[in-house]
């Protein structure tokens, strides 16, 4: 709103045309969405309890989390929420990665919405049919994919696939790469629904991502900045530094209350939403692959529940104590803020080695 209805009166302002840098807007971006939970997030939270939506805890999980049962859920409405009206305030909506990206966001918040209200208010503890859950996810994944291989004109680009450390393209897809595209973003999205599991796990973690390809959009934005780095570039796609800038500044603000021991969960309102944001900004700036190195951690909870079901429908046994591994660390002995504490670490330590794949000869 700003940029639309203020930037044109930097004629008569001078102090104005600070609104058309996408730094000034993103620091403003990040920092309204943080004040805006901080603010409203108590007030939503008594909403939540009031409405008795609390969470249920797996019978199976480690004895710790029997006192978390009736922690409100549906937390992610305030992550979103802050991240939306902080956009509509910084945000510029003439670029189309934007748009999409906020309209898939809220497809995927809706969607986990329904789900956790099935969940706690229902009390049907599968929420939505796993099969339609899917169904949606595909439809919402497709639709973006389709958007950035067809809107832009620019099919053979959006077709290309770059991994981290090498500096030529190494294959185009053709439209294939639509189910490419169709399977970074579910696998995102599942992926970071599986790591929330424990308070601040996945709320921090993301942020970290988040942080990481902020600097990514930027710089793939900046056409300076892509041909030095040797990184391909994608006209207009550094307004997407703005919205992720939001995100980290919202979650930030989340970890006040989401954070041991918590006193709001993000549920699948939260989680499917988030996966899905990074994994769709990683389409969009050609940085699938290395969203699959900064985003580890999320990779190695998927990845944990795939072998874990695999090894007891072939061989009748379980590799780990339980999955995702964060429980199996916490059945291990681990303390829960420790668990989480070592995942951010990790975290960080992936997004350092993305970034330093960064102009390598």
């Amino acid at each position: 709103m700003f940029y639309h209805l203020i930037l044109p009166l930097k004629e008569y302002v001078s102090f104005f045309n600070l609104f058309r840098y996408i730094t000034f807007r993103s620091m403003a971006a990040a920092v309204t969405a943080l004040i805006l939970v901080l603010i409203l997030g108590n007030i939503i939270i008594r909403w939540l309890q009031r409405l008795k939506l609390g969470e249920e805890i797996r019978a199976l999980g480690p004895e710790s989390h029997k006192a978390k049962a009736g922690t409100p859920t549906m937390g992610g409405v305030i992550i979103i929420g802050a991240v939306i009206v902080s956009m509509l305030l910084w945000g510029n909506f003439s670029n189309h990665y934007v748009v999409i990206l906020m309209i898939a966001t809220l497809m995927l918040t809706t969607l986990g919405f329904v789900d956790d209200y099935i969940k706690s208010v229902r009390k049907q503890k599968d929420g939505v049919n796993a099969r339609v859950k899917l169904l949606f996810q595909i439809l919402i994944a497709a639709g973006v994919a389709c958007c950035v291989y067809f809107f832009p004109s620019n099919a053979k680009e959006a077709a290309t696939i770059y991994i981290p450390f090498i500096n030529n393209a190494i294959l185009n897809l053709g439209a294939v790469w639509i189910v490419f595209a169709v399977i970074v973003i579910i696998g995102s999205s599942n992926a970071v629904n599986l790591t929330d599991g424990l308070d601040g796990l996945a709320t921090g973690t993301v942020a970290i991502v988040a942080v990481t390809l902020s600097i990514m959009t930027y710089l793939t934005g900046n056409i300076k900045a892509a041909d030095y780095l040797l990184i391909p570039y994608i006209a207009h796609s550094a307004e997407l530094t703005v919205f992720l800038s939001a995100l980290t500044g919202a979650l930030i603000g989340f970890l006040w209350f989401n954070s041991n021991p918590a006193t709001v969960f993000m549920g699948d309102t939260g989680s499917l939403a988030l996966g899905g944001i990074i994994g769709i900004v990683a389409v969009m700036i050609k940085k699938e692959i290395f969203l699959f190195i900064v985003g580890g951690v999320f990779v190695i909870e998927a990845l944990s529940v795939i072998i874990q079901v695999a090894s007891f429908k072939s061989r009748g046994k379980r590799v780990f104590k339980m999955a995702p591994i964060h429980h199996h660390f916490e059945l291990s002995g681990w303390p829960e803020q420790k668990v989480v504490v070592r995942m951010w670490i990790l975290g960080l330590l992936l997004a350092i080695l993305g970034l330093a794949s960064l102009k390598i000869l």
